[in-house]
């Protein structure tokens, strides 16, 4: 193997072991900060009706999903660098049936008991916001197990 063939392939097992610790971290920050903080506050800001939030949360909630799938596709191509146990594609797993729950099961309930209070035709909470609740919960809990095994197998702190 050249030099420069190494080079390569170093850069790429550097880039693999940043996407296995980064994309876990950037993804917990926006479930804490959009699911955790912005989506239960936006209701107790003045001015803001049930038609408002529910708008608002629809589009936040629609972008959030896409970033989320997006960082699920770099963090399953950064997993296929180096021979991964079988702990970790379970964690991986785990992650994507719950995008997955989310994305084409839970979040189209929401929506349609959005359209049903915006339409005047209930007067809002179901069994839906649980559900996406408490995989959103399930799905911290995951990435943070995710985060803690990526660290202490790739990131090695050295004493002074």
């Amino acid at each position: 193997m050249s030099t420069s063939t190494t080079l390569v392939a170093s850069r790429a097992a550097t880039w693999a072991v940043a996407a296995r610790i980064l994309v876990p971290a950037i993804w917990l920050g926006m479930i804490i900060g959009i699911s955790f903080i912005e989506a239960p506050l936006k209701f107790t800001a003045p001015g803001i009706t049930i038609p408002l939030g529910l708008g608002i949360g629809r589009l936040v909630f629609t972008a959030m999903n896409a970033v989320e799938i997006l960082l699920f596709v770099c963090w399953l191509a950064g997993s296929f660098k180096r021979h991964m146990d079988r702990a970790w594609w379970w964690i991986v797993g785990i992650v994507g049936f719950l995008l997955l729950l989310k994305a084409a099961v839970i979040r189209p309930g929401l929506s349609v008991r959005t359209d049903a209070v915006l339409a005047g035709n209930s007067d809002g909470g179901s069994l839906w916001h649980y559900a996406y609740i408490g995989v959103e919960g399930v799905l911290t809990l995951t990435l943070v197990i995710a985060l803690v095994f990526a660290c202490k197998r790739w990131v090695s702190i050295s004493p002074r």
